[in-house]
């Protein structure tokens, strides 16, 4: 099969790479679409954990195309997704080839089928997505009725529908760019703070848009201001939910604020337990994926998607496409 590889540090390269074959209780996927994520990005640079070569992606939908022994036929040609971890704690995308590759094998309890005609592009959001819906339900929200999501990436911008979704009565999003934070308006904000005009006192930006300090906050840009900021503009004994990803950083909390404000924090990784709602809201609709896809490659271009992703401020997902020449 053809694949984008990670060969070595920074290198991605459009290489022949062996078809894998499905074992038992194992599909094959033909991949239709994938997203870029900024996780593939960090594992391009280089990650202890994959080495190389590795084929990532693990924001990808397709179609069932041969089954392992034990499975059931029905699979079989189905438009799916499917939740990346298997059974031994490895994941598609990282220790095993994911969506950069031209087809896939997972574990088939893993798959979730989607109805015929599913835009197939929009459907590589769905992982995001359940990383979301996975979030909110360490959260816990309650009765809240004011949130602040600090963020303006694909994570902050897919909470935006559910935190509505929720019954959260006044939903505000931090950023700092004003193509997506128009964007975050659509997807259900109810006011949105670009931290570039509040001279770096956006958590006093966010109680005066919201008439009050929000009772839920989730940091969702993994950024040592955003910490800050959502520690700082926390209502008393709000709920703190930690989704953002800070690499190897450990200065980031001011306990003092936790501790006067009686905080609860949350942190939130990856998307167990989270895929049959994410699939059946992407279904609904109650989420509109499509909105956040900026551009859609062909599969040979995916090295450019990489770049594009990489170092163009406005884009907000980038999705190959196999079925594209």
């Amino acid at each position: 099969m053809k694949a984008t590889v990670n060969t070595a540090a920074g290198v991605v390269e459009w290489k022949d790479w062996p078809t894998p074959e499905p074992g038992p209780g194992q599909v094959r996927v033909r991949t239709a679409c994938c997203g870029i994520c900024a996780t593939d990005l960090e594992m391009i640079a280089g990650w202890p954990r994959t080495g190389f070569p590795v084929v990532p992606g693990h924001e990808w939908s397709g179609v069932v195309e041969a089954l392992g022994p034990g499975v059931d036929r029905a699979l079989l040609g189905a438009p799916c997704v499917a939740e990346n971890v298997l059974a031994d704690g490895s994941e598609v995308g990282f220790e095993h080839p994911g969506g950069y590759g031209e087809y896939i094998v997972t574990e088939a309890r893993n798959v979730r089928v989607l109805p015929a005609g599913f835009d197939l592009a929009a459907a590589a959001l769905i992982e995001p997505l359940a990383v979301c819906v996975h979030g909110l339900k360490r959260l816990s929200l309650g009765e809240c009725r004011s949130a602040v999501v600090i963020g303006d990436g694909p994570i902050g911008l897919l909470l935006l529908p559910l935190l509505k979704a929720a019954r959260v009565e006044r939903v505000c999003c931090i950023g700092g760019r004003p193509s997506r934070l128009a964007l975050a308006r659509g997807l259900g904000a109810d006011c949105m703070v670009n931290y570039h005009e509040h001279g770096g006192d956006a958590a006093a930006a966010v109680r005066a848009a919201l008439g009050c300090a929000p009772a839920g906050v989730i940091e969702a840009s993994g950024s040592a201001k955003g910490m800050l900021t959502a520690l700082d503009c926390a209502a008393a004994q709000a709920r703190v939910l930690i989704i953002g990803d800070y690499g190897n950083r450990q200065d980031l909390v001011d306990w003092n604020t936790v501790l006067h404000k009686e905080l609860t924090l949350a942190g939130s990784n990856a998307s167990a337990g989270a895929w049959d709602e994410a699939v059946r809201l992407a279904v609904g609709g109650a989420v509109p994926l499509a909105r956040l896809v900026t551009a859609v490659m062909p599969a040979r271009r995916c090295a450019e998607a990489v770049e594009l992703v990489r170092t163009a401020r406005d884009v907000v997902k980038v999705v190959i496409d196999w079925r594209m020449k």
